[in-house]
This record gives C-alpha cells, sequence and structure tokens, in this order.
C-alpha cells in the first residue's frame, strides 16, 4: 500500500553550513539549549551579580554609586549596564521556568509526552520572554 504522508529528511553526517540552515529545531529543542546559555551566562556574570548586590545593600554611600552606574556615571555607559543586566534578568528568569519544567518532566508521568513537551516549551518560551519585557520596561524607566 502506497504511503501517503510526506517522507521526512534523514540528518546523518550532518554538515553545519549546509544542514544546519535549513533544520528546523522544535520549541523543547530552543528551550534545552537556551537552558544551557541561561545556565553559562549567569555564571560568566556571577563577578558582577555580587558586586551589583554588595554595592546595592553595604552602606548609603554604595548604593549611590549603583544608582549613579546605572545612570551613566560609573565606567560603563548606563545603557550598556542596564543592557547586561536586562541579559541576566533573562537569563534567570528563563534558567527558572526550564527548570521547573523539567523538574515536573521528572516527577510527573503524565508529563512525559510529545504534545506536553511541545506545549510545556513554548509557555516556557512565552513566560520567560514576556516577564524580561514586563522587568526591562521597569528597568529602563519605561513606568
Amino acid at each position: 500500500m502506497p504511503e501517503l504522508t510526506r517522507k521526512r529528511p534523514e540528518f546523518r553526517n550532518i554538515n553545519a553550513f549546509k544542514d544546519l540552515t535549513t533544520y528546523r529545531l522544535p520549541a523543547a529543542g530552543w528551550v534545552s539549549i537556551l537552558h544551557r546559555v541561561s545556565g553559562l551566562l549567569m555564571f560568566l556574570l556571577l563577578p558582577l551579580i555580587v558586586w551589583l548586590f554588595d554595592t546595592s545593600v553595604s552602606s548609603e554611600i554604595s548604593f549611590e554609586r549603583f544608582a549613579s552606574a546605572f545612570a551613566g556615571g560609573g565606567w560603563l555607559p548606563g545603557w550598556l549596564l542596564k543592557l547586561v543586566v536586562l541579559a541576566l534578568i533573562w537569563a534567570y528568569l528563563h534558567h527558572f521556568i526550564a527548570g521547573l519544567r523539567h523538574l515536573w518532566m521528572d516527577v510527573s508521568h503524565d508529563a512525559v509526552s510529545k504534545q506536553f513537551g511541545k506545549t510545556s516549551a513554548v509557555v516556557t518560551l512565552v513566560l520567560s520572554i514576556g516577564l524580561t519585557v514586563v522587568l526591562g520596561a521597569k528597568l529602563f524607566g519605561l513606568y
């Protein structure tokens, strides 16, 4: 009997320049890769995170220094520091939400399905980007 479905392409020996430009990664794959990227970003920027926290809570004078760094009075332009902090906000939110997704899939037997993987991946991406936009608007003084 003839097969009515279209044959899917097989990727065996992947050429990074030819095949990866045409390969469509599913949402769950993007969440998995971005989970690793966000963890690496938070790890690499840990000294900045410690400095931001220490400067903001040490004293009133250090808090003024902290506030002036965001206003552009530090060794970095204020907008650049805000972009780095925005990247950290996204990294934390994405890593946290994707981590909860992975924990839920480990604990729940109903969560191990193709449909749940796709749905939860899309929810993870929408929540992390949406919350980042809301907090980024606050960070840049839009409200």
